[in-house]
């Protein structure tokens, strides 16, 4: 099942609804269990669809959109800068791990 999984979606949703809890409740170790809920899904679902290399890869670009969100939400604001990393991050999760899952769910007729 976990093969099916898109990490992208769920890699940018933890971002977001992460974010989101911690504005909306006031409490930001609150979104952070929200973010990390699902980034650690994500990162199960890495290392045993695509390996612990790509994990290990996906994980930092999550930590680092993590950590660049509150430098550049302090040019284009928070939201603004959620969604930018968020949808970067899904970018990189698409590449990395879930085309993998497209390609291979077309067949081999699919290249020819």
């Amino acid at each position: 099942m976990q093969s099916r999984v898109p990490t992208s979606l769920l890699a940018a949703t933890g971002l977001i609804a992460g974010f989101g809890v911690a504005v909306g409740t006031g409490s930001r170790p609150l979104g952070g269990l929200v973010m990390a809920a699902f980034g650690l899904t994500c990162i199960y679902v890495w290392a045993r669809r695509d390996g612990r290399a790509t994990a290990r890869r996906l994980t930092l670009v999550g930590l680092a959109a993590f950590a660049l969100s509150h430098v550049i939400g302090l040019v284009i604001g928070a939201w603004p800068s959620v969604l930018l990393v968020s949808a970067v991050t899904a970018w990189f999760c698409w590449r990395w791990s879930d085309a993998k899952l497209r390609a291979s769910a077309a067949g081999p007729l699919a290249s020819s």
